[in-house]
């Protein structure tokens, strides 16, 4: 877990996964020069059950990419899970996701769609392809960053995750081009085993045009080292959504919807 000014929601978060019904696991949190008290709470959690929970720090903030790096240092079991300290696992979320990786050697990682909530409760479930394939990647993210379990000796293969620019906010995306580049394929099971905290009309989210651009680079990038066909038409509908931030609200919202 990367964690960083997410105090108000990380003792629930840290909360669900002490209610998973396996329990074999140990919580890596990093706190990435957090402003708020979120350090503090991690400080409780792994006080209160020292070698379940392990609290380490950046020296300053570096953003997810090589906080997760950081994190990975630390992680010597045979499986790695994501979690985000804002979000919610599902109890039976590890015991599944576990027993589909010990009895499917084939596949690098697995993850599910994730239910959207706030405080008004659930308003969205997400869609998956439950095996993707290389082709996925000149539209969308393959799968949900994270809910995901991955094998830790693939993670060291293709050395963990890449701290660049293009990669900002899509450190995932490109983990998932590495590990298809290498080879490996992951699934998606179809059960929602995560619960994501969402702003429902997303007007957060929205992004400035310098990351859309870059968005746009790295899905050149990463079509073109997958040898995917049809680059050029995908890549320029990823350039015309440099210019969503100039569409009026309502209308982005409808979109979305």
């Amino acid at each position: 877990m990367g964690i960083y000014n997410c105090a108000p929601t990380l003792a629930e978060s840290l909360n669900s996964l002490l209610a998973q019904t396996y329990q074999g696991f140990k919580v890596i949190m990093c706190d990435d020069g957090s402003k708020d008290n979120t350090l503090d709470i991690a400080k409780e959690f792994a006080d209160k059950y020292p070698g379940k929970f392990i609290l380490i720090r950046n020296d300053k903030n570096m953003k997810l990419a090589a906080t997760l790096n950081h994190c990975l240092e630390y992680a010597d079991t045979e499986y790695v899970a994501r979690m985000d300290g804002d979000d919610i696992s599902l109890p039976t979320r590890f015991e599944k996701e576990i027993n589909f990786l010990d009895n499917h050697p084939e596949y690098a990682l697995v993850s599910c769609p994730m239910i959207h909530f706030d405080e008004e409760g659930d308003f969205k479930i997400g869609k998956v392809d439950v095996e993707p394939s290389k082709d996925i990647f000149l539209k969308t993210t393959p799968f949900c960053h994270a809910p995901v379990m991955v094998r830790t000796s693939i993670y060291q293969e293709v050395n963990g995750y890449t701290v660049k620019k293009i990669t900002e906010r899509r450190e995932d995306y490109y983990l998932w081009y590495k590990i298809y580049k290498a080879g490996y394929k992951g699934f998606n099971l179809s059960e929602p085993l995560y619960k994501m905290r969402d702003d429902r009309n997303a007007r957060a989210r929205r992004v400035g045009i310098k990351s859309r651009f870059d968005a746009y680079l790295c899905t050149v990038e990463v079509a073109n080292g997958l040898g995917l066909k049809n680059v050029h038409f995908y890549a320029a509908i990823s350039l015309l959504k440099i210019f969503a931030p100039l569409v009026p609200y309502r209308i982005y919202r409808n979109l979305r919807k």
